[in-house]
């Protein structure tokens, strides 16, 4: 498996079709695959929680989930191949999972939300099972009575609909536990399917600016978030390639 380290951080370089892939094969193996996603905001707040920073890289996969990310990769000449969006990656299982018959269960979001997403997901994809549901409003002391719920359902797939760091850190400590063969935190997924946000159209993802769409409809929210955060990983990145570039230079001066 090819990898790339960026800022500190092991990525996985697949294409979508291949992470894909990789979560079928657990499932056809009887294994468990821990799925996670880094984009720019994530990769700052890692640098300082070290809780979040272990536990994605205690990952079996990690995949660029934001546009940024592929684009430093390829100005610090560690390229990715693609972005793999973990709302996309999420709507694939789902499209894979209704004809091979496999469980799923959702955990995350308000009950009201979570009930119109799977009346959402259903009307989509009839054939799929879901095995079970929670939402995702509960206490630490809960989780390990909640990832034996999650193994008693008998679910194949687990899908996180819970901000960070609280689904990396559940998927640390509790992913085996649950039992399912592949974990995917799918953050904000849940609320978006619901109709509750709304997704950002093709031409704006395409240009990386998902971020953008997302605080023009939550100014006050996310407008110091995300300034914050953009200019950190700018910065952040700067920072990489002043780094990376006079051992680069010197590498060519020995040739």
């Amino acid at each position: 498996m090819t990898r790339r380290t960026l800022f500190g951080v092991e990525i996985d370089a697949l294409t979508m079709d291949e992470t894909v892939g990789r979560c079928l094969e657990a499932v056809r193996d009887h294994r468990q695959l821990e799925v996670g996603v880094v984009n720019a905001a994530k990769l700052v707040t890692m640098r300082r929680d070290p809780r979040l920073a272990a536990a994605v890289s205690g990952c079996d996969l990690v995949v660029a989930d934001g546009q940024a990310v592929v684009w430093a990769s390829r100005i610090l000449r560690s390229p990715l191949p693609e972005r793999v969006a973990g709302i996309d990656l999420f709507m694939r299982l789902l499209a894979e999972a209704g004809p091979k018959g496999l469980g799923v269960y959702f955990l995350g979001a308000r009950q009201d939300v979570l009930e119109l997403m799977i009346a959402q997901v259903r009307a989509r994809f009839p054939e799929l099972r879901v095995a079970g549901h929670r939402n995702g409003y509960f206490e630490d002391s809960e989780q390990e009575a909640i990832a034996d719920a999650v193994q008693d359902s008998g679910a194949d797939l687990l899908f996180l609909g819970m901000t960070s760091p609280k689904k990396e850190i559940f998927t640390a400590a509790y992913g085996k536990r649950t039992g399912v063969h592949v974990v995917h935190g799918v953050g904000g997924s849940f609320d978006i399917l619901a109709g509750v946000t709304k997704r950002a159209p093709r031409g704006w993802q395409r240009l990386g600016l998902e971020w953008l769409y997302r605080l023009l409809q939550e100014p006050r929210r996310l407008a110091r978030r995300y300034l914050t955060t953009n200019a950190a990983f700018l910065l952040m990145t700067a920072r990489e390639l002043i780094r990376r570039t006079p051992a680069a230079g010197s590498a060519n001066r020995s040739l």
